[in-house]
């Protein structure tokens, strides 16, 4: 089976200062032992997240999401492969440093927010900062009193938990995760026992925070507040599929996705290096990662002309896919940078097109206005 490495941003503004991703699971397996042998949850993760980005990761009951989660808060540890988390090895701490490294490290929001009932919510804040040790003494309270006011609830301070709406709770537990002002801030289900207003001001809220640099994962089933984020991870049976083929053929079943993920094998290519030439037969579909990939014609008599330009999560190769000839144009990487490219074989694909005719009619809609395009182009 081919693989697919990191599930990573392309985005270079959003990188970390030293360059490297905030979040970095490499090769994570995990499987757990039953009585009739390890039954694996996790195979192969491989997943980067940089500073101030906003990730979903979404997957139905039962596909990995809570145990992926916890390989990211330390809560498990992996059968094999690394977690980085703010350039600290998780999989090489033992609990109790596991313990402090995480009050400081991360904040974390459960669905049912998990505020101590007998403590006011200022106190639940405040023991939070208390335990990491993190925030100055003199400075605790101040700052509790501060992250109410940034979540509207500074005049609930002195209520319990209980007199407060689920909503108004939420805000509290994400107040409380940000207690030691940290750098990550992950939360499961974080808007799946709230009313669709107030899980709009909290996604707003968790917007505002990723725009100062904090960085945010959230578990979700629901698929239409995971495209509000900047990515979203998709996990199936275990394994993540591929964010570029995802973007570039939304209209694959989540079956489909992880088919077509599994065949797709990452090519890179030197700035000004050619991908396939204009004739040539090879029989694979492409989408593009990172970098720019420039569609050419050749024309008699004349000079090359550059009729497209294509970035990430954009894909070529479809002509000879859908119309059996060889290829129309030729692709080659942008003399800028290099180009990141997935390549999935025409027989993967062409299962696929079999089973869903609104993928293959979105195909041959792109490919029309490609060659209609071509002409225009070219001054047909």
């Amino acid at each position: 089976m081919a693989s697919f490495p990191f599930f990573k941003s392309t985005d270079e503004n959003t990188r970390p200062a030293n360059g490297r991703p905030i979040v970095d699971l490499r090769g994570v397996d995990k499987s757990y032992k039953t009585a009739v042998g390890d039954y694996p949850v996790l195979k192969n993760i491989n997943l980067e997240m940089n500073a101030g980005e906003f990730v979903s990761i979404i997957g139905k009951s039962g596909s990995g999401k809570t145990t992926l989660l916890n390989m990211i808060t330390g809560i498990d540890r992996p059968t094999g492969g690394e977690v980085w988390v703010n350039d600290t090895a998780l999989h090489l701490m033992s609990e109790g440093q596991m313990a402090r490294w995480r009050g400081r490290n991360l904040g974390i929001v459960f669905q049912f927010f998990q505020l101590l009932p007998m403590l006011s919510v200022y106190e639940n804040i405040l023991l939070a900062m208390d335990f990491a040790g993190k925030i100055p003494s003199s400075g605790r309270k101040q700052r509790a009193m501060h992250l109410l006011g940034l979540v509207g609830l500074e005049e609930h301070a002195y209520k319990l938990p209980a007199a407060l709406s689920g909503g108004q709770q939420q805000r509290v537990a994400i107040a409380r995760a940000l207690a030691n002002d940290p750098p990550v801030l992950i939360a499961d289900e974080p808007t799946g026992n709230l009313d669709s207003k107030t899980a709009e001001s909290v996604f707003e809220l968790f917007h505002e925070l990723t725009a100062q640099g904090k960085t945010i994962i959230i578990v979700t089933h629901d698929s239409s507040l995971a495209k509000r984020t900047h990515r979203t991870a998709l996990i199936a049976d275990g394994e993540i599929a591929n964010e570029y083929v995802a973007r570039a053929l939304p209209a694959l079943t989540g079956e489909q996705l992880m088919r077509v993920s599994r065949a797709a094998v990452a090519q890179t290519f030197e700035p000004g290096a050619m991908i396939f030439r204009q004739g040539s037969t090879c029989k694979d579909f492409y989408v593009v990662a990172s970098g720019k990939v420039e569609i050419i014609l050749q024309r008699e008599n004349a000079s090359d002309v550059v009729v497209a330009q294509l970035g990430s999560g954009q894909y070529f190769g479809e002509m000879q896919l859908l119309y059996g000839k060889g290829r129309s144009a030729s692709a080659r990487a942008s003399e800028l940078s290099l180009a990141e490219v997935y390549a999935v074989d025409f027989q993967t694909l062409s299962e696929i097109l079999g089973e869903s005719e609104s993928l293959r009619q979105a195909m041959t809609q792109t490919a029309n206005e490609r060659m209609a395009h071509n002409r225009v182009m070219l001054g047909d």
